[in-house]
Parts: structure tokens; sequence; C-alpha cells
């Protein structure tokens, strides 16, 4: 099968979050099973570009339609991770990709629905007929509507579109001057079939789009698909899900184990297995070396999160207490856009500066995160809401025990050491369920308790989550069953 892959992120080169992550895991399992896969993004200024190979100009003639003229682009072609990627570089006063940043502009929907238009008309020019086109969140949402209104009639009409939400909180909400911008008649679409925002009636909602016009629509868990279906976490999109229920389904997401994986990573100085797990004690010593905390008979609690509402800050900033006054170290890795939450956190470690048993490192360091999966005991992951997350599976590949939010792909993973109703060597993990202190605390109580006073059981939780199988293997299976279906 022939794949293009449309996304405004790809991991290592463009990445912002778990899409780029997804969009480079999947691509890479659908390639290792007999499919040829290519990738198409936008040329930014701040990519990685120390991680593309063979970067180099592949086609120079490519004039895209812009409001009532044209905009002259160049494409390039290189390898990311051994993945084909195409990247778009317009060359334009608006200077689309040129801000140092991949989003937070005022004219981001203006920038990808131009990139939208873009991608298919490089498809068009160079004669690209892909079985599947794969549009990941609202960025590409204009390219199923462009690809039906437009593209099938200049011949196009081979490819079918598969369409993935994985953040229902942005939705690309906007003006119907963007519909111009695209080369589209706004008075086609502004109503509640098409691209109407559901409650803003003046506005179109690119997410919405790409909803009614693709062929099938998958999230990034089945849980998450329910909650978005049934409930606020839907975000105003709940009508248009139900409406288009028969061609909507969760594939949970993958994780890479060429990358996450302590039997051969090379950024832990012990790599170790299910049989070797007693290695993963010297990963614990190089964690605490690393960050001067004090080699002592206590579990090490971590975070290693994006620090935002979503991921429930305030619950983070308690946890922090609440760990170093019942016998444990904490250590957190993670950013905010938001300088609010930003200043919170950069007080909160001046005051916990001297503590021996806590450091909080407000960034982003990949090489950090590997040493923290592989050294922590415990990972906490206590959030608001979890489309699918990808950090729980990398912990517990780690033999890191999670404790999460009832929510989202958390509660598609995460089976509780106490509660579950699956067998006993299948929990792997705790829970708790109220968004508040007391319920926080009610997880981190059970499972700080069986570290100090069962460590045999607590062990066990260790193995049991190493021992599932969450890479791309079977979402790869159920992705490619989506595009059969889609193609006959």
């Amino acid at each position: 099968m022939y794949i293009t892959m449309i996304s405004s992120e790809c991991a290592p080169v463009a990445k912002v979050g778990g899409l780029g992550d997804v969009v480079q895991g999947l691509s890479r399992e659908l390639e290792i099973r007999g499919n040829a896969v290519e990738i198409i993004l936008p040329k930014y200024d701040c990519m990685r570009y120390d991680r593309i190979w063979d970067l180099h100009k592949s086609y120079s003639d490519l004039w895209v339609p812009y409001y009532d003229h044209h905009i002259h682009c160049d494409v390039y072609f290189g390898f990311a991770a051994g993945l084909k990627c195409f990247f778009i570089e317009p060359h334009s006063h608006r200077n689309f990709f040129n801000r140092s940043v991949f989003y937070s502009n005022q004219d981001d929907p203006e920038r990808f629905a131009f990139f939208c238009r873009a991608a298919l008309e490089f498809m068009l020019k160079t004669n690209k007929h892909p079985d599947i086109i794969h549009c990941h969140d609202w960025q590409t949402g204009l390219v199923p509507v462009l690809l039906f209104d437009v593209y099938k009639h200049l011949g196009m009409t081979h490819p079918r579109v598969c369409y993935t939400l994985h953040n229902l909180k942005h939705q690309g909400v906007t003006g119907e001057h963007i519909l111009r911008l695209a080369g589209l008649n706004p008075a086609d679409y502004m109503n509640q079939e098409r691209l109407q925002d559901n409650f803003n009636h003046r506005a179109i909602n690119l997410m919405k789009g790409g909803i009614v016009y693709s062929n099938f629509v998958t999230t990034v868990s089945p849980r998450y698909a329910e909650e978005i279906k049934n409930t606020d976490l839907g975000c105003g999109l709940q009508h248009t899900l139900h409406i288009h229920s028969t061609k909507f389904g969760g594939v949970l997401n993958g994780i890479d184990y060429s990358v996450w994986n302590p039997e051969i990573d090379p950024h832990i100085p012990a790599r170790y297995s299910v049989d070797t797990l007693d290695e993963k004690f010297r990963n614990k010593e190089a964690l605490r070396h690393r960050l001067l905390l004090r080699q002592a008979f206590k579990p090490v609690v971590s975070v290693v999160s994006r620090l935002d509402h979503q991921k429930g800050v305030g619950l983070i900033r308690h946890s922090t207490f609440y760990c170093l006054d019942h016998g444990c170290q904490f250590v957190l890795l993670g950013s905010s856009p938001d300088p609010d939450i930003s200043h919170e956190f950069h007080n909160l470690r001046h005051q916990l500066n001297e503590n021996q048993d806590c450091h909080l490192e407000l960034s982003y360091n990949e090489e950090l995160a590997h040493l923290i999966y592989a050294g922590a005991d415990m990972i906490l992951i206590p959030s608001a809401f979890e489309p699918c997350g990808l950090t729980q599976m990398i912990a517990m590949k780690y033999g890191t025990v999670p404790i999460v939010r009832n929510t989202g792909g958390l509660a598609d993973t995460v089976f509780d050491a106490d509660y579950s109703h699956r067998p006993y060597h299948k929990r792997n993990g705790y829970m708790f369920n109220d968004f508040n202190f007391e319920g926080v605390e009610s997880a981190l109580k059970r499972a700080i308790g069986m570290w100090y006073s069962f460590p045999e059981y607590f062990r066990e939780l260790m193995v049991n989550g190493m021992n599932y199988d969450y890479s791309w293997n079977h979402p790869g299976e159920d992705y490619l069953n989506i595009y059969n279906y889609i193609r006959e």
C-alpha cells in the first residue's frame, strides 16, 4: 500500500509533543510491514536539521494558490529516522514557517491552511496518487475538504483519507477568510453539516472539516473516543462525532521500542531487562548522582511532563510536598509555555533548592528523560484528561510503576494493583478517580506503602508492566485494517 502522512510534526526533526512521536512510530511500523510511506511536513527554520540525512531540493516549481494569486514554494527531500520526508518551503513575505517556533502564532490557521493546499498541490504536480492520505489534528483538517471539493476534480480520485484527532482541546476555530485563502467559497461551507463551528456560527472549525470530509476518523485511545463523543471532553464536537460515529473509532497509540527500551538504550549507564532487573538500581544511583540527590533507602517518584493545566500542574505541585513528607525523593523534568505556570515552578524550585531529596529540572532534555525513566521507581501522571499518553507506556517498559488518573489512554493501559478486575499478573500500576488532592494522595499512599512494606509485590508490578507490549505492532495492524476498509 502507498501511504502519505500529512502532518505538522514528525519526530525527531519537528516535535512538540506526542503527535511527532506518533507520526514517526506509525510510519516506521507501516514501512516494516512492507508499505511505501512518505511524510509531508512544513520546512520550519527551527527543525532539527542535524537529524535529517541527505536533505536536498527535490522540486522547485511549486506555485500554490493563495487568495487571488500564487506563492512560489520549493520542496526539499530528506530522510528523518530513515523515513522519507518532503518539506515544503514557501517564499512569501508572510514568512509562514520561519518563526523560530512551530506553533503559538496568531495566524496559525492561515499558516496551516496554506500548508494543506501546498501539500495537495505538490502531490498533484508530482503525480502522487497514494492509496491513503493520513492527516493529523486540526492543522491538516482542510486536506480532506480540499481533496474532495477541489483536487478530486483535477484527477486525484484515488486517495482515501484517514484523519486522526490527537487532542480536541485545539480545533482550529477561525474566521471564514481561511476558506477564501485556500480557494474555497465560504458560502458553501458555513452550515452545520460542513465546517461551521457548532457554537460560534460566525466561525469555521478546521478539525470539524476533517471529521466531516474524511473517510474514517480515529482518535488515540478507545477510552478517549468514548469520552470525546459523550462528555464535555469533546469540547463542542460531540454532536458532530455522533453524526459520523459509523466512521469513528479509537486506536491506542504505540511507542517505539527501538528508542524507548532499557535493553538497548544508549542514554543509560546500565542496560537491563525483566531477567536482569536488579541492574535498574545502578541507573537509580546514576540519576541521584547526576541530580545531586543523596543516596538513601527511599523510592524515587518522578514526573516527566509538559507543565500545563491538562497535565494537572496543581496536583503535581501538591504531590511534590506529599512525596517529600512521606519518605520519597522527587524528580521533575518539564517546562511550560504558560508564563504563570513557569513562574510558579521556578519559585518552587527555589524553595526546594537545598532539599537533597528533590530536583526540579525546568526544561526538556531527552537524554535526561531516558535516565529518569530508567532510574525512578514510580512516575506520576495526574492528568485532567489524557487522549493517550505515551509517558506511562514508556515508564512501564523501564520497570517504573505508573501512578495515573482514571482518564483517556491512561485508563486503557494502567490497571490498578488493588482494584483492577484483571488477574494479578496483569496489574501494573496505581490509579485514582477524583481530580483533587485527596484523589492523588490516595494513589500515592498505596504505591509508597507497597514499596516500603511489600517490596516483592511492588517488584511484581514492575515486571508486569515490562511484560506488556505497547509497541506499534498492534496499532499498526489496526490502522492497516482501517485503510483496507476505506479502500473497499
